[in-house]
Parts: structure tokens; sequence; C-alpha cells
């Protein structure tokens, strides 16, 4: 059908890189090409610690060529010419901002404030010039705003979810799951709030903790994080299965 994307639900296993860590290695990860690229980039947001409003995404071959930007928030992860192998580079204006803190106390450090201020050479000075960074008011600005409405319409969202209900969770081009909420809060390192669940199938990602830190309790491939959004709470009836007739 015309203007319809049509993905194949298969998996990519690709590298992903960050802005703030040029000399750390890869992360291997593995997505669904189902997924939208807004969706990629909150899960992306568990691995780089960014924000999906600002990042952004540039693909590279095994040999380290640059393919192309990934910059349609609306299209499939499949849509690009991604393959397995590749490497996703992810720059975050937050993150790059951070940097930009972090450089120039470090340089202050070492000079005095007066002495720092008379180099014309320096990274502030650079920045001040080509107003980058924290000294682009107006930028700063439009990201804050855009940010905060963000997390203002997830926390309202997230207060509808109590820890002990019943809830489907309803991620795009995955299969509908019935859990119990174990969990509602922020993610050391990730941004905003998730929701912790225990799915009643084998059919989550951990058993209640993420890199190393543990939110809650459950049997290894129970558990799992996702954002509010997708999280529906309601009197839902534990789903019955037989481990027996799985494959």
């Amino acid at each position: 059908m015309e203007g319809v994307q049509v993905i194949t639900q298969d998996y990519l296993n690709v590298h992903i890189t960050k802005s703030d860590s040029e000399d750390a290695a890869p992360v291997e990860r593995r997505f669904k090409k189902g997924i939208t690229i807004h969706e990629f980039k909150t899960k992306l947001e568990l691995v780089t610690g960014g924000s999906a409003a600002t990042m952004k995404l540039k693909v590279f071959d095994k040999k380290n060529n640059f393919i192309c930007d990934i910059d349609n928030d609306d299209a499939l992860l499949g849509s690009y010419p991604i393959d397995d192998g590749m490497r996703i580079h992810v720059i975050d204006n937050f993150a790059l901002v951070k940097d930009f803190g972090e450089s120039d106390s470090a340089e202050r450090f070492r000079l005095s404030e007066e002495d720092y201020e008379k180099k014309g050479d320096t990274l502030r000075s650079f920045l001040q010039r080509n107003r980058l960074g924290k000294y682009n008011e107006e930028e700063m600005n439009k990201l804050k705003e855009q940010q905060q409405k963000e997390l203002e319409e997830e926390a309202k969202l997230a207060e509808a979810v109590l820890v002990g209900a019943r809830c489907e969770v309803r991620v795009p081009a995955q299969a509908v799951r019935r859990a119990t909420v174990r969990y509602n809060g922020p993610l050391e390192g990730a941004r905003g709030l998730w929701i912790g669940v225990q799915y009643d199938e084998p059919r989550g990602k951990n058993d209640g903790s993420v890199n190393g830190k543990r939110y809650f309790t459950c049997p290894p491939k129970y558990g799992g994080f996702v954002k509010p959004m997708y999280v529906t709470v309601g009197d839902f009836p534990e789903e019955e299965f037989d481990l027996d007739e799985e494959i």
C-alpha cells in the first residue's frame, strides 16, 4: 500500500557509541526493525543516559564509513540502511553542554579566573564567539522547555501507575504482555521515569535489576522496565500458560 512502511519483524544487532565517551568501547545491543526512531531513541536513553528529545544519530558501517543520519522520528528503524554489526553514534546536545562545562572548569582550576579571562584561545572564548553550548541562550531555553514539557507529561502518566497494580504493556511492534507493577520511579543513568513490571510469562529481559542495580526482585526473564506511556493499568487477570507447550 502506498505511503505505508512495511518492515519484516526481525532484529538488528548494532554497536552504540556516544559523543561524551569517544574513547569508550562500543556497546552492542539488539533492536527490532519495526520500532519507530522515537522509540529507538527512548531505548537508547538507558544505554547512553541522554535524552531522546535532543539525540542526533549517525550510522557508520563496519569499516567506519559514514552512511547516513537518522533524522525522522516517525520512520521505522528498519527503513534505514542499517545492517548487523554497523555502528550508531549518538550525539546529545545536553551531553555536549555538560562536557563544555567540565572542560571549562578544569581549565580554570589550573589558571586563576583573571588569567583565564585574559586568554583569547580558550574553550570558553570559542564557545562565546560562536554562541555554542551553554552560551547559546535561545537554543538552551528551547531545549530545556522541550525537555521539561516531556517530563511533565511523563510524570502525569506515571501518577496513575501504582505499585502492585495489574497492567498490560503495549510497546509498538511487540506482543501485548500482562504484568504486575513492581516499581515506579527513576533509573540510575536514564532520563525520566520508568515503570518496572513483573510479567506473567518469562518474556522480559531481567530479574528486576539494571546495570547491576536492583529495583525489585523477580525470576530471571520475568522483569522489564518500560516508559509510562506504554503501560495500561486495569483489572487484567493473570495469564495462564504452560512452559511445556513453549518451544
